[in-house]
C-alpha cells in the first residue's frame, strides 16, 4: 500500500517546494471567520465566494470520497523588479509575471495523482487549485507548510509570501501531519501600516473593497472607486505592497520553475500598447497567463486611471 511518505518524496520530485498530508476534516473556525467576513461585505463583487460556502468548509462536499488531503506549495518567486513608475508604464504583480499558476500547479498535482493510481489503482483524487470552492490558504496552514500572516497571505519560512497553493484531495487513508506552525508575525504590522488604502482593516482581515489588487483584477465596473485611483502608486494589474515590505520575504530563494519567468510585458506593462489592444491582440498577448482574469475592458480602465492620474 502506497505510504505518505512515498507521495511526499513524489511531490518534490514534481516541482513542488513544500508538502503536507492532513485529515479531510471540516474547518470549524475556519469556516466561522469565512461567513463573518462574507456577512461584511468584504468580497465585494466576488460573488462566487459567496457561493457554494459549505464546500468551501468541507472537502467532502467537493470530492465525497475524500479521507486525506495533499496540500503542497510552488516557490514562484523571480528577482527580476519593476522599473521605476512613469506615466508610460504600470507594474504588474509578481504572481502574474510568467505563465498562469493554475495551468502549472495543475498540470504538477494531476501528474502527481496519476502516479499514485499506478502505485494503488483503487486511489481516486480531486485536483484543486485555486478555482475550486476550497480554502487554499486554511489548507496550508492546517498541513504545516506556514502560518497566515498579517495581510492575510499564507507565510512560509523558507519562501515567504511568494508560493502558490493546491491540494489534492484522495479516497486513501493516509498518515497525516498535525504540526500547526506558529505565527511569527509576532508585533510586526509593517503590512498593515503600508496599505496605501487600509485595506488590511485589523490584523489578518482584508476589505477586498479597498484592496488594490481587488479593484485591478476583480472589479468589473467601469471606472475604478475614486479613492482606489487616487492611491494606485503605479499598479496597473494586482498590488505586492503588503508582500514587499513583509520582513519574511527577505529571504526568498528564485523558483526552479522557468514557466514562472517573466514574459515580456508583464512585469511592467506599456499602458499605450494596452489601451490600442484589439479583443483579438488581447486574446493573443495574454494567452497562458493570469492577467486574462482581468479581461480586456478591466486591463483597458486601469490603464487609463494610471495615464490620466499623471
Amino acid at each position: 500500500m502506497i505510504l505518505a511518505r512515498d507521495i511526499k518524496a513524489r511531490a518534490l520530485f514534481e516541482g513542488f517546494n513544500k508538502v503536507g498530508i492532513v485529515g479531510a476534516q471540516s474547518f470549524t473556525d475556519e469556516g466561522r471567520r469565512l461567513k463573518e467576513w462574507l456577512a461584511r461585505g468584504y468580497h465585494g463583487e466576488m460573488g462566487w465566494m459567496a457561493r457554494d460556502v459549505e464546500k468551501r468548509i468541507s472537502p467532502l462536499e467537493i470530492f465525497p470520497p475524500a479521507r486525506s488531503v495533499v496540500v503542497v506549495a510552488l516557490n514562484y518567486f523571480t528577482p527580476n523588479q519593476h522599473h521605476p513608475h512613469s506615466s508610460s508604464t504600470g507594474k504588474v504583480s509578481r504572481y502574474a509575471w510568467g505563465d498562469d499558476y493554475h495551468d502549472v500547479v495543475k498540470e504538477k498535482l494531476s501528474s502527481l495523482l496519476a502516479w499514485i493510481r499506478e502505485q494503488e489503482p483503487e486511489a481516486a483524487g480531486r485536483v484543486c487549485v485555486d478555482i475550486q470552492p476550497t480554502m487554499d490558504k486554511a489548507w496550508a496552514v492546517r498541513a504545516g507548510l506556514g502560518w497566515l500572516g498579517k495581510h492575510s497571505n499564507v507565510i512560509t519560512p523558507e519562501h515567504g509570501s511568494w508560493v502558490f497553493i493546491g491540494e489534492l484531495l484522495l479516497n486513501l487513508e493516509l498518515d497525516h501531519d498535525d504540526a500547526v506552525m506558529d505565527d511569527h508575525c509576532g508585533t510586526c504590522t509593517l503590512c498593515i501600516e503600508a496599505c496605501p488604502t487600509a485595506a488590511i482593516t485589523e490584523p489578518y482581515v482584508v476589505n477586498s473593497n479597498k484592496c488594490i489588487s481587488y479593484a485591478t483584477i476583480e472589479l468589473r465596473a467601469p471606472e475604478l472607486p475614486r479613492e482606489i485611483e487616487s492611491q494606485l502608486s503605479g499598479w496597473f494589474y494586482g498590488c505586492d505592497i503588503c508582500q514587499d515590505v513583509c520582513p519574511w520575504n527577505r529571504f526568498e530563494e528564485p523558483t526552479t520553475d522557468l514557466r514562472f519567468a517573466p514574459r515580456e510585458g508583464n512585469v511592467n506593462a506599456e499602458l499605450d500598447e494596452i489601451l490600442e489592444l484589439t479583443p483579438e491582440a488581447y486574446a493573443e498577448r495574454f494567452r497562458g497567463s493570469a492577467m486574462k482574469r482581468a479581461k480586456l475592458a478591466g486591463l483597458q480602465r486601469n490603464a487609463r486611471a494610471l495615464t490620466t492620474r499623471e
